[in-house]
């Protein structure tokens, strides 16, 4: 495993137009590291990283695109030198419970969120260990733990990110690089938006959600302190954690969250001559 020191790092973001993203970026380049931001939409992703400054550059990529993922790691050496750490957030949902999503759906939700990180953690394992060093901090989801209606191929794929993440890093526990998953709750972002629309994943309401900033914290911090694993919020995440391994108890107590989340999702809903929520 590498040093555990503070040392400015050459970082590469997935997902950085917007959201998540777009605050680890942020909070990267202001704690003096050099980020490569990428995302699918090339104008959005240039454009923030100019905003950003010279720390910050930018490039378009597809993460379910093997050849995408190698210009990316190219691009970020051309500007930067070497890849010292890739984050891995990109991600996507379509909501509505399992049998209203078409066959397309679903495998865009796998191909984006399960195999498009696979692609690039396989695409950083080749480049980091010729290297010497790296970092594979992969942004994962407390549905990783918790199965939840609204979210089944969504959880399916955190589910499998998980074990695929642990996997890997057990398989190279001998070698030069470290790993890290972290499991964000529901974020104030352009998804949690298109949920709020859709009364089949109230539950994404049921608990507080957390500013995009906040997450962006955990994960910069995680490029020097590199824990193994961290849940959203510290307490209750550990309490969630602990009860997607029972799966009656699970029955029995996310109906009852589903429910409360229905209620908090009314609240936000603009009201008919309003324009506002409540």
């Amino acid at each position: 495993m590498g040093p555990r020191t503070e040392q400015k790092q050459v970082v590469l973001v997935t997902g950085a137009a917007n959201g998540i993203g777009a605050a680890v970026a942020e909070l990267a380049v202001a704690r003096g590291h050099r980020v490569m931001l990428t995302d699918v939409d090339e104008a959005a992703v240039v454009s923030r990283a100019r905003s950003l400054g010279s720390r910050a550059a930018a490039c378009v990529l597809d993460i379910r695109s093997s050849e995408g993922w190698t210009r990316a790691f190219e691009t970020a050496d051309a500007a930067f030198g070497h890849v010292d750490v890739l984050v891995n957030n990109a991600g996507i949902t379509h909501t509505g419970v399992t049998r209203d999503l078409s066959r397309q759906q679903h495998r865009d939700i796998v191909e984006v969120n399960l195999l498009g990180t696979i692609t690039g953690v396989c695409t950083a394992l080749e480049r980091m260990t010729a290297q010497g060093h790296g970092h594979i901090i992969n942004v994962c989801s407390m549905t990783s733990f918790l199965p939840l209606p609204g979210y089944a191929t969504y959880c399916a794929t955190k589910y499998g990110l998980r074990a695929f993440h642990h996997s890997v890093a057990i398989e190279e526990r001998d070698g030069p690089l470290d790993f890290t998953i972290i499991h964000p709750p529901s974020t104030r972002t352009g998804m949690l938006e298109q949920e709020k629309a859709d009364p089949a994943c109230a539950i994404a309401f049921a608990e507080k959600s957390y500013a995009p900033r906040q997450i962006a914290g955990a994960v910069v911090d995680a490029i020097d302190t590199r824990p193994v694993e961290v849940v959203f919020p510290p307490l209750a995440g550990r309490v969630q954690r602990i009860a997607g391994v029972f799966p009656r108890l699970m029955r029995r107590v996310i109906p009852i969250a589903e429910a409360r989340g229905l209620r908090q999702r009314e609240r936000l809903l603009p009201h008919p001559g309003t324009g506002t929520g409540r």
